[in-house]
């Protein structure tokens, strides 16, 4: 009776969203009809099932009423709704005759709603329009669900340092804040308007409005997701590259201060101590590879530049686009683009990897204990943002790094022991485990993708890309035996 308790409202949660997914769907179908592109058929079969699921699920849930969800539920909503969006997500490929594997539609719906943006389809220059439509819709959906989960859920669920961001007590939360289901609701309205003026932004440097339309949701999501087997590289004009580089910012900076600028009219940017470290990193490894293209490649100043900050941009608020394949870039290229891979975005944002603030935390953490070895019996009191840190702060960012590393040694090994060599499987765990999407190499790098792999190493990189997504201990706990006793 009590594991039907827990489990109702779950279910009941999970109908909606899936309802609110199938009727997304409609979009494509829609396309897929006015451009007869043939694949109506495949679409509404999609929209008909993922539908009918979630009205099943009400039918079963329908006499539970939701007052309060407590931790339980929500680990379980949580993972239950990412698990199901993304196999119903995976339909439309799978229902089209003769296009993919049901390996590589899932593979794909996993990699776009976890916008992580690797993927296993060629061919995309010459891909019906509503199939890339649907691509890019994925990521979009994914990263809205990605800033709803890391604002409404995650903080109080205290994963990996999370709760430095807890709506109800943070320094944005005063009198004149909106509450949790106001906040969410506004940051809402602010990625539609942030993908608008993107839209805007990529017509006005020359690209027509369905490349313009498709990139600007992949952009705000972080996700990656392109057009072109060359991803960015099809756009020959700087321009293009520099809107993605403020978009992609814009998408990973934390969106409770775009909410704080409409309520309290003040702009607090350069306030917080995670965004100004967000915008030194990117500042001083853009520094260092453009210097070093213009000295080792002969590029001049504002190519090299452009080159460096995207791609690097790219890499670090893990959106993935690539404009060309810096692993030609020579030995000092690679290892700052493998390492910038794990840095990740702001908490609250779109991005994935191992985020900024928990790097300010190890840091406050080192300093500490250098001070300690000198003076013992000093009394050290931490603060971030003006607030003081405890402990189980400290504790969940270390054990969330930790699990992380644990995390990219197991998947590292089982891509090997699925027959790939050591960079692919190196950096194809570490690109998944970040939602990054390109990793290294000759075969997962910026100038290839994930089709040749095995079978077996892309169901292994799919769940990699659901443990990162949903910060490890999300997906974790419901398989520990505690979690089922209560």
């Amino acid at each position: 009776m009590a594991q039907f308790t827990l489990i109702k409202p779950v279910l009941k949660v999970c109908s909606l969203v899936l309802l609110v997914f199938g009727l997304l769907m409609t979009v494509p179908l829609l396309m897929a009809v006015i451009y007869h592109t043939g694949n109506a058929a495949a679409f509404s079969s999609a929209v008909a099932l993922t539908v009918g699921l979630a009205a099943g699920g009400w039918l079963l849930s329908r006499s539970h009423r939701i007052n309060m969800l407590n931790p339980r539920q929500m680990f379980l909503i949580t993972t239950s709704s990412w698990l199901l969006i993304s196999f119903t997500g995976a339909l439309p490929f799978l229902f089209i005759p003769e296009f993919c594997s049901v390996t590589d539609a899932v593979f794909e719906s996993v990699s776009g709603l976890t916008t992580t943006g690797s993927t296993a389809f060629t061919g995309l220059d010459t891909m019906a329009h509503d199939i890339l439509v649907w691509r890019s819709m994925l990521q979009w959906v994914g990263g809205l669900g990605v800033i709803g989960m890391a604002v409404a859920i995650l903080p109080f669920l205290k994963v990996g340092g999370m709760r430095l961001f807890q709506t109800e007590s943070s320094d944005w939360s005063d009198k004149a804040m909106p509450r949790s289901r106001t906040m969410v609701t506004m940051i809402i309205y602010v990625y539609i308007l942030l993908t608008f003026l993107c839209t805007l932004a990529y017509i006005f440097t020359g690209m027509d409005s369905f490349h313009a339309v498709n990139h600007a949701m992949t952009t705000i999501s972080t996700g990656g997701y392109s057009t072109s087997d060359s991803s960015f590289a099809q756009f020959s004009d700087l321009g293009s590259h520099w809107v993605a580089i403020s978009f992609m910012i814009l998408g990973a900076l934390p969106f409770a201060i775009y909410v704080h600028f409409l309520v309290k009219h003040h702009w607090q940017v350069f306030n917080d101590q995670q965004i100004r470290g967000f915008f030194l990193t990117i500042f001083l490894m853009s520094l260092v590879i453009t210097l070093h293209l213009m000295s080792e490649q002969g590029i001049d100043l504002l190519h090299a530049m452009t080159y460096a900050t995207f791609n690097l941009v790219s890499v670090i608020t893990t959106t993935g686009y690539a404009s060309g394949d810096y692993s030609q870039w020579g030995p000092l290229a690679v290892a700052a683009f493998f390492f910038a891979m794990f840095i990740g975005g702001c908490s609250g944002s779109t991005s994935g990897g191992i985020k900024i603030f928990r790097f300010q935390l190890l840091f406050m953490m080192m300093r500490e204990s250098i001070i300690r070895a000198v003076h013992p019996r000093a009394m050290i009191r931490r603060y971030y943002n003006g607030r003081r840190v405890d402990d189980t702060i400290v504790l969940s960012a270390v054990t969330f790094i930790f699990i992380m590393l644990l995390s990219l040694v197991l998947i590292t090994l089982l891509l090997a022991f699925s027959g790939l060599d050591f960079v692919t499987s190196l950096t194809g765990a570490a690109t998944a485990l970040t939602n990054v999407g390109p990793g290294l190499g000759d075969i997962i790098g910026p100038a290839g993708n994930f089709a040749t792999l095995p079978e077996s190493s892309k169901w292994i990189l799919s769940l990699g890309m659901l443990l990162g997504r949903l910060e490890f201990m999300t997906i974790l706990l419901i398989f520990t035996p505690t979690y089922w006793k209560g």
